[in-house]
């Protein structure tokens, strides 16, 4: 299924910015970076109860927010995409 992950971490201490880096980090080792705050995942229902483990074990809940948007496996018609940076297949082989 496609989940759509987007955070907003309080970064006006040093602590906030490592937290800030640990949850892009978390993110990009499940999914896609479509923006500077917002990933595309593609997950099992395993993965993403994991992924919400690690995300909430690295956030403070008191400064920061985490939300996680389930768009189903039938996601190809739920987003569309206008402007910059093309639309990725998540899908799709990585060919370097």
């Amino acid at each position: 299924m496609l989940v759509l992950v987007t955070y907003d971490v309080k970064t006006t201490t040093a602590m906030g910015r490592r937290r800030l880096q640990k949850v892009a980090k978390i993110c990009q080792n499940h999914g896609q970076r479509v923006q500077n705050s917002v990933f595309e995942c593609i997950v099992d229902a395993s993965q993403l109860a994991s992924l919400k483990i690690k995300l909430t074990t690295v956030i403070n809940q008191e400064e920061d927010s985490l939300r996680i948007y389930q768009l189903g496996n039938n996601y190809q018609n739920k987003v569309q995409h206008i402007g910059t940076k093309p639309a990725l297949d998540l899908e799709a082989p990585l060919i370097f």
